[in-house]
């Protein structure tokens, strides 16, 4: 399955059988107080342009439209909590959930997952660590997010230990060659820089994360042939992640810019494109 959803997230998954799927994850807005926009531009020759290039040729910038959300939630847990629920039902009895925040909520958010799962279904407090972008003056400039991993059973989870991609040691020399040529596992500290700005994986999208970062989790905690959900999917980085790996995907976002990123990102793989909330449905197949 390769399903593209335009829809309103709860409604849509509240639809969906129990224990459909063995990989959730989660990227949900962050409650920055503030619309999520990243401005973009496009060079084009012009001889009266103020850029320079090879040869002495001429360029002017041009703003192109750019994707938006926004970013603000009087009861961000009151809006989150029900569709964290609804990925609990959703998993099956060895999937995993990852749910990914930044330092603003994510205590809260532990707190809160934590009492749907039962405080043993934790697994992993994972951390995305990159170093990009501005420095405040006044504090530690904050350049991590946390991946926070649930168990629907912390005694039997999928976790393809053989799938993880290695890493370089930091002194080579000190463990030989044979084991420098192999890497190491990563901890659970994962370095990755952000999707760079010019290169070819950018789709301009605000909230966009790097393929790396969900071809590792969809590698090791999932298995061919299996479906992925992700239900806040933005620019559709989860789906190309399954894809590339063998697995389906169920991409559920309800902005409009969105499901062009993905319709656009996603075509080689010709998914299904639905907009469910434009589906005429009687209330008595949607579930309660």
């Amino acid at each position: 399955m390769k399903r593209i959803v335009q829809a309103e997230c709860l409604s849509y998954t509240q639809t969906l059988p129990d224990a459909s799927f063995p990989l959730i994850y989660l990227d949900p807005p962050f409650n920055t107080g503030k619309p999520q926009k990243r401005n973009r531009m496009r060079v084009v020759q012009d001889e009266n342009g103020s850029r320079s290039g090879f040869g002495g040729k001429k360029y002017r910038s041009e703003p192109l439209e750019s994707p938006v959300y926004p970013d603000s939630f009087e009861d961000f847990l009151g809006f989150l909590e029900p569709r964290l629920r609804e990925a609990y039902r959703l998993l099956t009895p060895t999937g995993s959930l990852f749910v990914h925040l930044d330092y603003r909520e994510v205590h809260y958010v532990k707190v809160l997952l934590d009492d749907i799962f039962g405080r043993k279904h934790f697994i992993n407090e994972i951390i995305w660590a990159y170093d990009y972008g501005g420095r405040p003056r006044n504090r530690w400039p904050a350049k991590h997010d946390t991946i926070l991993w649930y168990a629907r059973d912390p005694d039997s989870y999928t976790f393809n230990r053989e799938a993880i991609d290695r890493i370089p040691y930091m002194t080579p020399r000190m463990v030989g060659p044979e084991k420098a040529a192999r890497g190491k596992t990563p901890t659970d500290v994962w370095w990755q820089t952000i999707v760079p700005t010019g290169g070819r994986e950018k789709t301009g999208y605000p909230t966009q994360k790097p393929l790396k970062l969900l071809e590792r989790v969809i590698r090791v905690h999932s298995n061919p042939g299996e479906v992925v959900l992700d239900f806040f999917a933005g620019s559709g980085t989860t789906g190309e992640a399954a894809a590339r790996h063998g697995r389906g995907f169920v991409l559920v976002d309800q902005n409009p810019d969105a499901l062009e990123v993905m319709r656009r990102r996603l075509a080689p793989y010709e998914p299904e494109i639905i907009n469910f909330d434009a589906l005429p449905a009687p209330p008595e197949a949607r579930r309660a």
